[in-house]
């Protein structure tokens, strides 16, 4: 009796040991959350509201390359098929709370030999029918299967937020790609424009030329101009087929549909917008990554618990109830009923130190977790600031390349006159005619930086999709996936 209750004490003190909390205290980035950002002044310090971001730039274009991306783009698909595992995970976690149940019947022949003891005797002949139910069943005292259960929902939490990050990344890459595209477009409608400009001034030079007001090199110097800028028309073409193919792939269709659909350029989005960036304290609630860093901790922690539980001992339940008879119709007699019951404790004494070792590797597993989420943390506060950042210097060197622009047109416009007039040489005209293309595509390439910067922003801050809303789920038959 007394040695019982030693086993008993030991028993109850290793399970307090091992349903103590899984992680060591350590420092978390969270605990140290800046109060504001570096750029409070130019944005709006209101909560990110919950929206589609992308419909701020009224494009009805974007808005169903968005839809369709959200509905066809194969990397949202296997990032539904992964919560889905993940949930049939929890309940094949779940099912270790219940016995293991199975039914046989069958028919036995067994024939003993005469020969195996030291005296002789006849072989004896031995046939039955059996039916019957066995039963196993490992009953979770120490919290060993709910341990597990709680690991597989933490990994069912992270699959949910791995999906809400796929979706912002979606969206953000189908805007970046679409307003790029519509740059590059915007690039070729003026290095067009820029071409019809130069060739009038070419016909120009041509005809001073052989009225012998000037030499040939400034026919010379105004072909070059001419026949560059024509050069320079084709990598642009090449960019806008580069992204028209590959907004094709992030919609899941083929680039043959998508260049018909968007052949036709169309202007830019406006840039200047008024953005609600909230304070950096709520990205620990609205970024899709940071919350899977801290579901992916949580099932580092439940693993690192489930090690622990492994130096205790197992209790479990093994029973069968049937029957057996020679004749099959005296199957339901009582006399042909057999049953067993066995419950079994067990408990490893030794094995080689491989319980402290997953001990071990499970903690260093979690110590990785810790990191991995401060990382995380660190990494969001740093895309934030960079993206408000180069939003408020791309508006900046917005406006005074606008002013620069202007400038050079003007100095063109007059050039120009007081070239055809013979008061000047061609060479400020045709230093004019390079700036002033220079200038222009430099405009819109800013403008395209500037709404590309306004789209880091919103993904920077984990909008338009969070994990508590339509979480969709995928069909393992031939259903059609849920979304």
């Amino acid at each position: 009796m007394h040695v019982s209750k030693v086993i008993l004490f030991s028993i109850l003190a290793l399970a307090s040991n091992a349903t103590a909390s899984a992680s060591d205290p350590k420092r978390s980035m969270a605990d140290e959350m800046p109060e504001k950002w570096q750029y409070v002044s130019e944005f709006n310090q209101k909560l990110p509201p919950n929206d589609q971001w992308w419909k701020s730039f009224n494009d009805p274009m974007l808005d169903s390359l968005i839809a369709e991306g959200v509905n066809n783009n194969f990397n949202v698909l296997m990032a539904i098929r992964r919560i889905e595992i993940a949930r049939q995970n929890i309940r094949q976690a779940r099912s270790a709370f219940f016995p293991s149940i199975n039914a046989s019947a069958g028919w036995t022949k067994n024939r003993n030999s005469g020969l195996t003891t030291r005296n002789e005797i006849d072989a004896t002949t031995i046939d039955y029918f059996s039916l019957g139910v066995d039963m196993n069943w490992e009953i979770d005292i120490f919290g060993k299967v709910a341990a597990g259960v709680k690991e597989r929902k933490a990994q069912w939490q992270a699959s949910r937020a791995e999906y809400a990050a796929t979706m912002v990344s979606l969206c953000s890459e189908i805007a970046s790609t679409y307003i790029q595209l519509r740059a590059y477009q915007a690039e070729l409608k003026v290095t067009r424009h820029h071409l019809e400009q130069q060739k009038k001034v070419l016909d120009i030079v041509e005809a001073r030329h052989e009225a012998t007001l000037n030499s040939e090199l400034d026919v010379a110097q105004s072909k070059s101009i001419y026949y560059s800028t024509t050069a320079a028309i084709i990598p642009i073409e090449t960019s806008i087929s580069s992204a028209i193919n590959a907004l094709a792939v992030l919609t899941g269709t083929y680039p043959e549909q998508m260049s018909q659909r968007l052949a036709d350029a169309a202007p830019l989005p406006d840039y200047k917008k008024i953005i609600s960036v909230g304070v950096p304290m709520q990205l620990l609630r609205r970024r899709p990554d940071i919350l899977q860093a801290e579901y992916d901790l949580s099932a580092y922690a439940a693993a690192l618990g489930i090690a622990k539980k492994d130096f205790l001992p197992t209790l479990s339940l093994t029973g069968s109830i049937g029957t057996a008879a020679h004749d099959a119709s005296d199957l339901f007699k009582d006399k042909s009923l057999t049953y067993a019951i066995a419950p079994k404790l067990t408990w490893t004494i030794f094995d080689g130190m491989a319980r402290k070792a997953s001990v071990a590797a499970a903690r260093q597993q979690m110590e990785a977790g810790i990191d991995n989420y401060n990382m995380t943390l660190l990494t969001a506060i740093q895309e934030v600031d960079n993206a408000m950042t180069a939003y408020v210097n791309a508006s900046r060197y917005i406006d005074i390349l606008k002013q620069t622009l202007q400038q050079s047109e003007r100095f063109y416009e007059v050039s120009l006159i007081q070239y055809t007039e013979g008061l000047t040489q061609y060479t400020p005209v045709a230093d004019a005619q390079i700036d002033m293309l220079q200038y222009a595509n430099q405009a819109v390439t800013a403008h395209c930086q500037a709404l590309t910067a306004l789209i880091d922003i919103y993904k920077s801050l984990g909008g338009g999709w969070e994990i508590d809303g339509n979480i969709p789920y995928a069909q393992t038959d031939n259903k059609t996936t849920q979304r």
